[in-house]
């Protein structure tokens, strides 16, 4: 089925949505149709005059249910059309726009989009369509031009929102465990997006202290303070026409927050020591391995920031919960060491392979990478056995420190308070911020334990 050939029918309660698709693909398909309301699938779709429909995700209907899209979605399914349906959708509900692939949908695309890919959507849909009715096997789904490696059901949803919304400028927020890979996520949606010409530039927030986070992000002119010999470019000037990657947003404190969130409604940054503010173009990506509940609370993180940076999420699935891409990944990181290390590839046996699916990997993508190098360097014989698999002692410690001996609740605070506190030297606003607590609730906490 070419485009020419192709048959469309356009169902969005939006009329300047349907007036820009009926342009746009006129000239470009045999039929266009429009229509405002859903209810009229029950007459337009019966008898598969159409190849291609475009849905919308959202109506101003009387089923009030927020996912209007799915239900008229499921109608269609039940109309025996045989139709590939692509959802139309807005940044915020790009979640349960993959959740519409999982219920028959062949794809979607977000608002506003660009022509071009709009049209390459609906080709790709009908390509599917016309193998799929020439009984043509379905092609497993891969993320192209990136890092990424995964072949899961979750792997799979975050390939899909990817794809959709890098090419958007909508702020992204990737939440996951540490060793996950979030700056590998991070790389692959600036990589996508319309700005991968542009640079992409990485910070590590986390790590930076009050006095270094302004200079740093933002820029000094010569003389701002006493170290400062010269002007120097922040990290914002540096992404300008590019993305900027936020690493470890969760751990900046709330000044810091408010800094940032100047600069994000401004679209502007001044250097420490000027006046002058300078116009930026940037995407935002920011990342965490705090759960979004803990990042909502308002003792620890601003709310009003956290709309700024996260027009969308993408929860990235800890190692564990990601079944066989566990061999996947360690075969990659097998041939990379192999042809690092000069040594020949030795396969992985049955006892290898059963012992890599059933532990947790605490440490996640990160730990399987460390154990498969040391496996390749170590290993002796024609195949990599389970004995050749050592997994890390850092994240056994780690894990056996989780459990505390002591079980009175008042007790360990105490305890975590003093370790933290002597582990910065004394130093309150650290030990503070590492504990998730303000100074004045840190010192409360001092006085009540008489410490």
């Amino acid at each position: 089925m070419t485009l020419k050939n192709a048959s469309i029918l356009v169902i969005d309660d939006d009329t300047d949505v349907l007036t820009a698709v009926r342009l746009l693909l006129k000239s470009e398909v045999k039929e266009v149709v429009t229509e405002k309301n859903p209810q009229e699938i029950n007459h337009l779709v019966p008898g598969n005059r159409f190849d291609v429909i475009l849905l919308d995700m959202n109506f101003n209907s009387s089923l009030h249910t927020g996912n209007e899209g799915l239900f008229w979605l499921r109608r269609i399914k039940e109309l025996k059309s045989d139709a590939g349906v692509i959802m139309i959708t807005a940044y915020g509900d790009v979640d349960l726009a993959v959740r519409s692939l999982k219920e028959g949908a062949s794809d979607f695309v977000v608002k506003p989009w660009h022509n071009d890919r709009l049209i390459a959507t609906i080709k790709e849909v009908l390509k599917k369509r016309a193998g799929k009715n020439a009984g043509e096997p379905a092609e497993a789904k891969t993320l192209i031009g990136s890092e990424l490696l995964g072949e899961s059901e979750q792997m799979e949803a975050i390939f899909y929102k990817i794809e959709k919304i890098a090419p958007t400028d909508a702020n992204i927020l990737v939440l996951g465990e540490n060793g996950t890979g979030k700056d590998l996520i991070a790389r692959a949606i600036h990589q996508h997006s319309l700005r991968a010409a542009g640079p992409f530039v990485k910070v590590d927030v986390g790590a930076l202290t009050e006095s270094l986070f302004e200079s740093e992000l933002f820029g000094h002119v010569k003389g701002a303070f006493t170290d400062a010999r010269e002007d120097r470019m922040g990290r914002f000037e540096a992404a300008n026409g590019g993305t900027i990657f936020l690493d470890e947003i969760g751990n900046i404190s709330l000044q810091q927050q408010a800094k940032l969130l100047s600069v994000l409604q401004n679209r502007t940054v001044t250097r420490l020591g000027s006046n002058k503010a300078t116009p930026i173009d940037v995407r935002l990506v920011c990342a965490t391995n705090l759960p979004i509940q803990e990042l909502a609370n308002e003792n620890r993180f601003r709310k009003d920031l956290i709309y700024r940076i996260n027009t969308v999420e993408i929860i990235v699935p800890p190692l564990r919960k990601r079944g066989r891409d566990i061999l996947l990944l360690a075969d990659h990181f097998n041939e990379l060491y192999s042809q690092k290390y000069m040594k020949p590839q030795l396969p992985f046996d049955k006892s290898a392979r059963e012992k890599l699916l059933s532990y947790p990997f605490p440490g996640n993508v990160r730990e399987l990478q460390y154990t498969i190098e040391r496996a390749v360097i170590m290993a002796e014989g024609d195949e990599l056995k389970a004995a050749d698999l050592l997994f890390s002692p850092i994240e056994f410690a780690a894990e056996e420190g989780e459990e505390p001996k002591e079980t009175n609740l008042s007790t360990v605070e105490k305890n975590t308070i003093l370790k933290v506190i002597e582990k910065h030297n004394g130093n309150i606003t650290k030990a503070a911020k590492e504990l998730g607590l303000t100074r004045t609730a840190l010192y409360r906490r001092l006085s009540k334990y008489d410490i």
